[in-house]
């Protein structure tokens, strides 16, 4: 009786030993067969984020090449206004982290190809130009607001570029943006039959309220041209005023 307790105790600890061995190992206690849990949330995770690297890198790459082709070849306004959609795309997809890393990858791009000076002058404005409108179309933010803050960066870019461009060349660039103002200013006194000259406070109001012109003109079409793209690539913004419908005869 003493050696059958003795074998059953025996037997129980070399289960036990087993047990042990098998629990750290992932099996169970009366199978040799490893319990493996699927990694499918890794799985999906590192596909995300291969996912995420790639499209960044292939939307700064084509907001590198659109800048670089605008530059070298010059079609007119046409590619301007898809200077900033590809940051802004990437941010809609992906969020802000990888919007600024493609504007990152963009500046960095066009400094080898183009130089320092040219990938700054893409980056202020039309790169945080991107981010601002990714981050307002996600947070779907009325175009009259997004339009508004592009506005202030566009015309802040503008400053930003005569300035570099200035300390570069050594010259007042916005003294010749004066004399170009000034000249339109005159044609314009004379076509009103008004026999007086511009003084020099009036010309720089009036350039800069042409400059601001020119950049809510520039951001409204880059509205548009996101409204009809965007919506197609999965990625809509945020709707247009009524007024914007019924002008473009747009249909939900």
């Amino acid at each position: 009786m003493a050696d059958h307790h003795s074998g059953t105790r025996d037997n129980s600890e070399g289960i036990n030993w087993v047990d042990l061995d098998d629990l750290a190992e992932g099996r169970s206690p009366d199978s040799t067969t490893e319990v493996i849990s699927p990694p499918i949330q890794t799985s999906s995770s590192q596909h995300r984020r291969t996912l995420v690297m790639v499209e960044t890198a292939f939307l700064a790459s084509t907001a590198s090449l659109i800048w670089l082709i605008n530059y070298y070849f010059p079609i007119g306004p046409l590619l301007r206004l898809f200077f900033p959609l590809p940051i802004a795309l990437v941010f809609l997809r992906w969020g802000s982290r990888a919007a600024w890393m493609s504007t990152l990858v963009s500046g960095l791009l066009l400094s080898i190809l183009m130089g320092p000076t040219r990938s700054i002058i893409y980056v202020i404005p039309y790169g945080l130009m991107g981010v601002q409108l990714g981050w307002m179309w996600r947070k779907q933010v009325g175009w009259e607001w997004s339009i508004l803050l592009g506005t202030i960066l566009g015309t802040i870019g503008f400053f930003f570029r005569v300035f570099l461009l200035s300390f570069i060349l050594g010259e007042d660039l916005w003294v010749y943006v004066i004399s170009q103002i000034s000249e339109l200013a005159d044609w314009i006194f004379l076509r009103l039959g008004l026999l007086v000259q511009p003084n020099l406070m009036f010309i720089q109001l009036l350039a800069i309220a042409m400059l601001i012109l020119n950049s809510v003109l520039y951001l409204f079409v880059v509205h548009l041209v996101a409204l009809l793209m965007l919506d197609r690539l999965g990625n809509p913004i945020p709707r247009p005023p009524h007024w914007v419908q019924v002008l473009i005869e747009y249909e939900e």
